[in-house]
């Protein structure tokens, strides 16, 4: 790979991560001052693990809404089509330490949940698809491995 890309995603080597991380992607600054952080919230390692789509619906669901009572700063929680992760979009917050705790803060929610916001076919475009316990699962295990969030890069050798 020798032109770089648009996307940002695409010029990183996904070989050389090590699941689960957060790591900041990129910065947009507007017109006005305003600055978009995006960070990428890495759940399962790329090409080896996937989230199954019912469990990761049902996350991002749980984590849109829930992350809202943690920040008025968020604006956006979106799943990775290749369901490894998520996009954290936030708007003048530039604290990564301050996402860790809001990306923590926010699963323990999830934990503690009795059913998945919007989970009805007139605010979701596949009702169908979700599964409470396997978004559990996913919080659960991510949870687990806390201490692992700021090492984005396997160690050499």
């Amino acid at each position: 790979m020798s032109d770089k890309m648009n996307v940002e995603s695409f010029n990183l080597d996904h070989t050389k991560v090590k699941a689960p991380y957060v790591r900041l992607a990129d910065i947009k600054t507007g017109r006005h001052g305003d600055t978009i952080h995006k960070y990428d919230l890495r759940i399962c390692q790329p090409n080896k693990a996937h989230m199954e789509m019912p469990a990761l619906h049902s996350l991002e669901h749980l984590m849109a809404e829930l992350s809202r009572n943690h920040s008025e700063q968020v604006v956006d929680i979106s799943p990775m089509g290749c369901q490894t992760g998520f996009y954290i979009a936030m708007i003048n917050h530039d604290d990564y330490d301050g996402v860790l705790a809001l990306i923590e803060g926010t699963l323990k929610d999830v934990l503690e949940a009795e059913e998945v916001p919007a989970c009805n076919e007139m605010q979701c475009g596949w009702a169908a698809s979700h599964s409470l316990e396997g978004a559990k699962d996913l919080a659960r295990d991510l949870l687990a491995r806390r201490d692992e969030w700021t090492q984005v890069f396997a160690e050499a050798g």
